[in-house]
């Protein structure tokens, strides 16, 4: 393989290795909380979840065994029990999360406890290597956004302690001219060669993976961190520094992951979908963090990682069988938390908004792609479970990023059977329409409670309305979000379900590439395309439903109605003028558009050289 790399790196630096990780008995391998208090916590989760989920089985058992069981309920009562415990651990995390959230302060300290070495102004000592990764990505675009990390970590005055790599697996000729005019230009801007490595590597062995592994095999020896950024990705100085600060106070911290928010987005598919995000992220977080503690997440992204452990412990295994599930791992990150965490180091997330962001989807088809990739990513774990040595937290959460799509099918043949049970029910006298009701009212909460927790959180918060722009705004943008999330929610489950159906009989297949950043409309053409099986799906529960049981149909919108409306509502959510109208009147707004962070308003302001050549609108 022929590698460009432009600007090469200087002698590596020789580290004064931190201490070595606390022994004593009963910490977690970083000294960071008592490993009994964490067991406690994760007893208590699962107890909570297994009770609520018995509870939700016998409602529902209640309800189908009415009039005998047939095996379209026994279909049901097993579909469920794939569905429901997503659902469960996202609400316990919810209730948990906002709990944390107004006891005590913020409870950043129950969930974080080294979060307070971010803070103790104590100098850098340590360097770190930025990374950005780059696959046929806009290079003006990703080349600003690095710009605007250096420049604002450079303010912090520790900027010297950080180097910055592009690692480019393009293969398009002209994206790959232009990013190495523009890195050879802002190297001569920096005036410093060594601070600014551009590398290309002919071809993407191991997608985003083995490109972050050529860096640590190439340069790894040369620092003891690394920030990996994805294209869309930006970070504030100040975050980068405060976490640097955390990873240098506790040696065994091998990932700290950051809490990574939405941009400001002209586009309203993205602005809406990252309005409710950011709700149900931070509560869904903080409780997660709660229990989850030094068996953490990685996003793969806006996290500072340990190079050493992570070069020498995190090889990821080339997957027995053939494409797609077979090969290289494609959702590589969870796999490097887990094998991180056997390496005896720590793995956190920072449950904390503020300095993190990335870029979302402009419409509901580009985030349907970049769903089906982590499907099929997340369906690779399958082939991991049995790997040795992990510990029963990290084995759980492989299990679980495979169940979190598994669910998905599990849900649409609940809805595709509704028919049927209509039909088999109608003859029962004394249906427990009721207990039915009840139960599904609970659910919806229940799947809604993240966002609802996070809803919650803003309102009772001190000031935290204003931040949205004001407490009208801030409802009319929660009646859009959550409309806008049931019908979302239907077209993404579908989709998925079909996806999956595909891999099964080896029809789906997945590209990954550049993607798409900027608002743009849908023609009917294309979104048909994309989307004529939810129409046909929808349109025959509607007629079925219609005539059966017009009252059953009423009940099942929330779910339903996504079907039959994806066509218009991925339109709709992609017009360039719905987001501007939407950015006109504040809706459904973030704080970062009424109050632009200094990290993104540097984004706007950075310029890109002239000497790079201007793209082919392709590209």
């Amino acid at each position: 393989m022929t590698d460009t790399v432009t600007n090469p790196r200087l002698a590596p630096t020789t580290f004064a290795q931190p201490a070595q990780a606390i022994e004593a008995i009963g910490l977690t391998p970083a000294g960071i909380q008592s490993a009994a208090t964490l067991a406690r916590r994760r007893f208590v989760v699962l107890a909570l979840n297994l009770v609520t989920l018995a509870a939700l089985v016998y409602g529902l058992a209640h309800v189908l065994g009415a009039g005998g069981w047939s095996v379209a309920d026994g279909v049901i009562l097993v579909a469920f029990l794939f569905g429901a415990p997503w659902t469960v651990l996202g609400f316990w995390n919810a209730v948990i999360g906002l709990w944390l959230l107004h006891r005590r302060g913020d409870g950043l300290a129950e969930v974080a406890p080294f979060a307070a070495a971010g803070e103790d102004g104590k100098p850098l000592a340590l360097r770190t290597a930025v990374l950005m990764t780059l696959r046929n990505e806009d290079p003006a675009r990703a080349f600003r956004r690095l710009r605007a990390v250096k420049a604002s970590l450079d303010a912090t005055g520790e900027g010297v302690w950080f180097d910055y790599f592009v690692l480019s697996d393009t293969n398009d000729a002209a994206v790959a001219t232009a990013e190495e005019a523009l890195a050879a230009a802002w190297a001569r801007e920096i005036g410093e060669p060594a601070r600014l490595t551009y590398r290309r590597r002919s071809d993407n062995a191991g997608f985003k993976a083995g490109n972050v592994r050529d860096f640590c095999e190439r340069w790894g020896d040369r620092y003891e961190l690394m920030l990996p950024l994805d294209a869309d990705s930006v970070m504030s100085g100040e975050t980068i520094l405060s976490m640097a600060r955390m990873m240098q106070a506790y040696p065994r911290l091998g990932i700290l992951q950051s809490l990574v928010v939405g941009m400001p987005s002209r586009s309203a598919f993205a602005r809406i979908f990252q309005f409710g995000m950011r709700q149900g992220m931070r509560p869904y977080t903080m409780g997660s963090a709660w229990w989850g503690g030094d068996c953490g997440p990685f996003w793969g992204h806006n996290a500072l990682v340990r190079v050493a452990p992570f070069r020498d412990h995190c090889h990821l295994p080339m997957l027995p069988g053939r494409a797609p599930l077979g090969g290289a791992v494609l959702s590589h990150d969870q796999v490097e938390a887990v094998l991180m965490r056997r390496a005896g180091y720590e793995v956190r997330v920072l449950p904390v908004e503020g300095g993190s962001y990335e870029e979302n989807p402009p419409t509901l088809l580009d985030y349907l792609k970049r769903d089906l990739r982590w499907c099929l990513g997340n369906l690779q774990y399958l082939k991991l479970l049995n790997l040795g040595g992990l510990k029963p937290m990290s084995r759980f959460q492989l299990a679980w990023a495979v169940l979190m799509f598994l669910g998905l099918p599990a849900w649409t043949l609940m809805i595709g059977l509704l028919p049927l049970k209509v039909l088999e029910d109608r003859a029962i006298a004394d249906y427990p329409a009721g207990v039915a009701i009840g139960l599904y009212l609970v659910f919806l909460a229940m799947y809604l409670s993240p966002k609802l927790a996070g809803f919650v959180d803003i309102l009772i918060s001190k000031g935290a309305v204003q931040r949205y722009g004001g407490l009208p705004r801030f409802l009319a943008s929660m009646a859009i979000e959550l409309v806008f999330a049931f019908l979302q929610g239907a077209v993404s489950s579908l989709r998925t379900t079909i996806f999956m159906v595909g891999l099964l009989f080896g029809r789906s297949r997945i590209g990954w590439n550049g993607q798409a950043r900027d608002a743009h409309a849908l023609s009917f053409a294309t979104a048909f395309a994309g989307l004529w099986p939810h129409l046909l799906f929808g349109g025959f529960l509607f007629v079925a439903l219609g005539l059966l049981s017009p009252a059953v149909l009423f009940w099942s919108l929330p779910m339903t109605a996504g079907y039959v409306l994806a066509i218009p509502f991925a339109m709709i959510t992609a017009l360039p003028a719905l987001g501007a109208w939407l950015e006109r009147r504040g809706l459904c707004g973030i704080p970062e558009d009424f109050v632009t962070a200094p990290v993104l308003e540097a984004i706007a302001s950075t310029g890109v050289s002239a000497e790079a050549p201007e793209l082919p609108k392709a590209a």
